[in-house]
């Protein structure tokens, strides 16, 4: 059985790490401690981070590497030869893939732009000058038939017909008759 102290005061959780700055913040602050020209290795980093953190989570070095990657994206980072370092404050940015788009001309004031055009071909021009005509009446072509092709009809059940004398027909073509030869002679 529980004694009243136990019911009383349930286990505490174990109380939270130390909270530790953001990654990016980190992996800014041990790219600047190592200070290498060349930049530094995703393992220099780690084992600078853990020297500074001590206690650190155990999902940190995947935590680590997808900081990493999500700052090489955006550009807060370089990655070359495996190694990170900081963009050159001076340096160009990053050109995107593909052709730049031109620049746009500012248009002087006053100018109303007017609207894109539609997609699609634009629709012939009426004549202003062309008489009013009525509207067209289907006309049927020489046949008689409709267009297109002619619906589907059940095929109407047979009536009982006499049946044929004789054997059942074989299936395929029938041999061709020979017709009778008269006897030649005399």
């Amino acid at each position: 059985m529980a004694t009243d102290d136990q019911l009383n005061n349930p286990p505490q959780p174990p109380p939270p790490a130390p909270s530790l700055p953001h990654y990016p913040e980190m992996i800014m602050a041990a790219i600047d401690s190592l200070n290498d020209k060349n930049g530094v290795s995703k393992s220099a980093i780690t084992k600078q981070i853990e020297s500074t953190y001590g206690d650190l989570p155990p999902a940190f070095t995947t935590l680590l590497t997808h900081h990493l990657d999500v700052m090489k994206q955006t550009g807060q980072l370089l990655f070359i030869k495996n190694n990170y370092m900081k963009p050159d404050p001076n340096a160009p940015p990053k050109r995107g893939r593909g052709r730049p788009p031109k620049p746009k001309v500012p248009l002087p004031p006053g100018t109303v732009v007017s609207p894109p055009r539609p997609r699609g071909r634009p629709p012939k021009p009426k004549d202003p000058f062309a008489p009013i005509s009525q509207p067209k009446k289907k006309t049927t072509s020489g046949s008689g038939r409709p267009r297109g092709r002619p619906p589907k009809y059940p095929k109407p059940a047979p009536t009982s017909a006499p049946p044929v004398a004789g054997p059942p027909r074989g299936r395929g073509r029938p041999p061709k008759v020979k017709p009778a030869v008269a006897p030649v002679g005399c």
